[in-house]
Order: structure tokens, then sequence, then C-alpha cells
């Protein structure tokens, strides 16, 4: 550790610079993604009502004067029924083996079930990592039943930290940052100052274009649901961004859904995602949807491969 001169001439103490990796567990839609999105202060994954919403490990990087945390959101642990459910669910477990902190969050205004227990005991599995209990959504329940969620977590097992928070409103959550900073390693930034993801642009406008077509739509749906990109380009130096992207399901009666009446939810669909992606590069967009069947591409091992997972 460093150490530099006051005017008095006594040697101080540099502050301790600490980096390092945490993720988020818990049930599917607990808040994890919108937790990430509170911490980075950007939106760097999508947040659904619906479950699964978050397919793959997504960094967003928390920069901190004490500190930088790289945040791994990760899909939510559950029993799977597809191939497709098999490897988020690897995804997550690779993701434990390396990070530093493991956040496990439940929501303030739902009792703690088998879902949440069963998460619990995979903890166990890394013994290494430091452990911590997130009560999220505060802003949905009042205080005493906040109160009731912290001592049953509490009693789930020994943590490194128990905290209530609200990513809504904001409340707790540069706390939350500061904290979980003081339990990662002495470490130089591992990210450049201005970085809040390592997600690629492809990636990240695909998946807002996901989001948008996630909206009021039926809970069988949203698995069904994926998306490619099948072109970008500007139309001249500095001009519209013309950018071409397929929206897969499954079933010619999804496909019927996600087009609506004569092509009226799909026109919803692309203004929500161009609106979106026009905020996240700064620039005029124009987004072209194109809806496709892919069967069972959730139990299919070669098109979940051609739509990367």
């Amino acid at each position: 550790m460093s150490t530099r001169k006051p005017r008095g001439g006594t040697p101080e103490a540099e502050p301790t610079f600490r980096a390092g990796f945490v993720t988020f567990v818990g049930r599917p839609n607990v808040g994890k993604s919108t937790l990430t999105n509170a911490l980075v202060g950007e939106k760097v994954a999508i947040t659904s009502s619906k479950p699964q919403t978050t397919r793959r490990a997504i960094r967003g990087i928390v920069h901190r004067a004490s500190g930088q945390l790289i945040v791994v959101d990760t899909p939510g642990m559950h029993r799977p029924r597809t191939l497709l459910g098999e490897r988020l669910n690897a995804v997550v477990q690779d993701t434990l083996g390396d990070v530093d902190v493991i956040g496990f969050c439940v929501p303030a205004n739902e009792p703690i079930g088998p879902g949440d227990r069963f998460i619990n005991e995979q903890l166990d599995n890394f013994p290494r990592t430091r452990k911590i209990a997130i009560v999220t959504k505060t802003d949905a329940a009042g205080s005493t039943k906040v109160a009731e969620q912290l001592l049953a977590v509490s009693e789930l097992r020994e943590w490194d930290l128990v905290i209530p928070l609200s990513a809504v409103t904001g409340e707790q959550v540069d706390l939350l940052a500061e904290q979980v900073i003081a339990l990662m390693p002495e470490s130089p930034a591992l990210y450049e100052a201005d970085a809040v993801t390592d997600e690629s642009e492809t990636d990240r406008i695909a998946e807002l274009i996901r989001e948008a077509a996630l909206e009021g739509v039926s809970d069988e749906l949203p698995h069904s649901l994926a998306v490619t990109i099948d072109e970008m380009a500007e139309r001249a130096p500095g001009g519209v961004l013309d950018i071409f992207a397929n929206v897969f399901v499954e079933r010619d009666s999804q496909k019927g859904i996600i087009i609506g009446h004569k092509g009226s939810r799909l026109t919803e669909v692309g203004t929500r995602a161009r609106l979106e992606i026009e905020n996240l590069l700064g620039r005029r967009v124009y987004l072209k949807l194109h809806v496709k069947v892919a069967k069972e591409w959730q139990r299919d091992p070669k098109q979940l491969g051609k739509l990367g997972f």
C-alpha cells in the first residue's frame, strides 16, 4: 500500500483500491437485472416481469472512488424443463465458480419458498466465495414485512452481509456498492473508467428488441422468443442506421401473436425497440423486424447453437 506525506510530515496511508466480481442469484424475477442497472447507473441488462428474461451472463461495471465492481447478471436459477433451461442453469453454475462475492436475492414482498431454499443449498458448493443476502423490492413491502424477511434470510446461513434495498427507488443501492467493494480483494481497476459493460453493441440491440417483444405477451410466449441481428448498415456516414433483425418463435400461432392484427403489435414492438436503441446509440435508427418460426428451438441443440446458446 502506498503512502503520502501530509503537511505535518507524518505519512498517511492511501485508501486501498479494490476490484472484483459479484453476481446476484435468486429465483426468476426477484429483481437481479434491475439491481444491476441501478448499480451501474445505466441500462446494461434488459428487464421484464416475465421469468427467465436474462439468458446469459452480462457484465456491468460499477465505478466508485474506493473500487470497481464487475456485476455479472445471470439467468434465474430454476428446475429446467428444456435444453435451453439446462444451459441457462449451466451459465449460472459457471459464473458462481468464478466470482468473489455471491449476492442471494429474495424479494421483501414474497415469503421464502422451496425455490429460494434450493438456491441457498447450491451456495454450499462454493465454500471459498463470500456470500451476502439482499432483500430486494423494499418499496413494495412495509417495514414490518421487510424486518420479517431480514430475519428469515438470516436464519438460512451465516452471511458476510445482509442488506435490504430498493433498486427502483435507489434506497441503499450506493451502500450496497460500498459494502460489496469492501469485501473485494485489493486490485487495480479491471476496466477503463468509462466502461459500463463488455456486451457488444449488436448483442445489446438484440436484447432491447427482445425486451420490447416481451411486453404484454402471455406467460408461455417469453420462453419461445429469441432475437438475432441480420445486418446493421449506415445509409451515409453519420446518417440513419438501418438495422434488420429477426424475432424467432417456436410455433405459427406464436408468430400470429407477435405480429398482431394487420401487423399492429409488431409495429408497437418495433417502435418501442427503436426508441430504446436510439437512446443507446445516440443516433437515428430505422428498424425492420422479421418474425420467423424455428420449431421447438429450446429443445434442439443445433438451433440453440444458431441462436447463440
